[in-house]
C-alpha cells in the first residue's frame, strides 16, 4: 500500500473576471495550503474501488462518491496515460478525509493530486512531480496548487501558478456547513448579479493580485492582510446561502480580525491574531453552536507518506 497526502486550501483573496466562451472565467487567486490533509492509500485490485472515512461529519462522507467518478480514478488513470501504461493494474484507493466536503477547500482536488504521486509510485511510472504538476490541470483548476502547496497566486483559470514565499504562519479558524453549495451554480449566480447591476459578465476587467496583499503575506502581518481579502464569488454565495453572512458576523465578534466565505463556500474562513485566538474564537463558535476548527497556513503540498 503507497500512501500520500495533500493539503486542504483556502483562498484568501479572488478576483473574478471576464465570462469566457467556453463558460468558464478568468481569474486572479491567492491560494493558501493548510494543515488539513487529505491522504490517499493505493493498493492493487482487481477492480477500481473507493473507500471513504475520516474526521468529518457522516453528511459529507455521504457526499463522496465510491464508484469510479470519483476524481482520484481519473487522477490515476491520467498518470496511466501519461506514462503510455497500457491496461494499468486497478488501484482500490481508501481515501482518509479531513477537508469538508463541497466546502471551497479543495478536498477533492487534494484527494486527486495524492492520487496522482500514489499512483505514480505503485505503478512504477516515473513521472517527475513537475510533470505531474504541469499535467494535473486536466483534473480542475485547483489540483495544481494542491500538488504543490504552500501559497501561490493563480491565474487563468486558476492553474497557472505563481509562488509567494510566506515567512510567518496564518491562524484560521474554519467554519463548516453540512449544507453544500455547486460550484458552478455560484458562478453562474455572480454572473446574475453582475447582469443585474447592469455589468456584462463578459466585459468584466482583467482579474489581478494587489501588490500590497502579496507583501502582507510575505511579512505574515495579519492586521494589514485582514483589510485587503476579498472573494468576489462570496456575494453570489451569501445570496444563495444567507445564514453565511451571520456566521460571518459570528467570527468577527468572536474576535476575528476579518472573515469570508472560501472560495465558492459554504466554508466561512476567519482569519486570527494569533494561535491562541484562533483556539478562543473556535472554542466561543462552538459553544454557539458552529462547527469550527483550527488550522494554520502555509502548508506544504501533496507528498509521498509511505510505501
Amino acid at each position: 500500500m503507497i500512501t500520500a497526502s495533500a493539503p486542504g486550501k483556502i483562498n484568501i483573496f479572488f478576483d473574478c473576471g471576464a465570462l469566457q466562451p467556453d463558460g468558464f472565467h478568468e481569474v486572479a487567486s491567492v491560494y493558501l495550503a493548510l494543515n488539513l490533509r487529505e491522504r490517499v492509500s493505493v493498493s492493487l485490485s482487481q477492480t477500481w474501488a473507493v473507500t471513504v472515512q475520516g474526521d468529518i461529519s457522516a453528511e459529507h462522507l455521504a457526499g463522496v462518491p465510491t464508484d469510479e467518478s470519483n476524481l482520484v480514478v481519473r487522477a490515476a488513470k491520467l498518470v496511466a496515460e501519461i506514462a503510455k501504461i497500457d491496461a494499468p493494474t486497478p488501484l482500490h484507493f481508501v481515501i482518509d478525509k479531513a477537508v469538508p466536503v463541497a466546502g471551497g477547500m479543495g478536498g477533492g482536488s487534494a484527494d486527486a493530486a495524492a492520487a496522482m504521486v500514489a499512483a505514480n509510485e505503485i505503478w512504477l511510472a516515473g513521472l517527475s512531480f513537475e510533470t505531474l504538476v504541469a499535467e494535473s490541470g486536466r483534473l480542475g483548476a485547483d489540483v495544481p496548487f494542491a500538488l504543490a502547496g504552500e501559497v501561490a497566486v493563480g491565474l487563468g483559470r486558476g492553474e497557472q501558478l505563481r509562488s509567494i514565499h510566506a515567512t510567518k504562519p496564518l491562524h484560521w479558524v474554519l467554519v463548516a456547513n453540512d449544507g453544500g453549495l455547486s460550484t458552478p451554480t455560484v458562478y453562474r449566480h455572480l454572473d446574475e448579479l453582475r447582469s443585474a447591476q447592469q455589468v456584462d459578465p463578459t466585459k468584466v476587467s482583467a482579474p489581478s493580485v494587489p501588490a500590497l496583499l502579496e507583501q502582507a503575506i510575505m511579512n505574515g502581518d495579519a492586521h494589514a492582510l485582514a483589510g485587503l481579502m476579498r472573494n468576489d464569488l462570496e456575494a453570489a454565495a451569501v445570496d444563495l446561502m444567507p445564514t453565511l453572512a451571520q456566521t460571518i458576523e459570528a467570527g468577527v465578534a468572536a474576535g476575528a480580525l476579518a472573515g469570508m466565505v472560501s472560495g465558492s463556500g459554504p466554508t466561512v474562513a476567519l482569519l486570527a491574531e494569533s494561535e491562541n485566538s484562533a483556539e478562543s474564537i473556535a472554542n466561543y463558535l462552538a459553544i454557539q453552536g458552529y462547527t469550527a476548527i483550527t488550522a494554520v497556513g502555509p502548508a506544504a503540498g501533496t507528498i509521498l507518506e509511505s510505501n
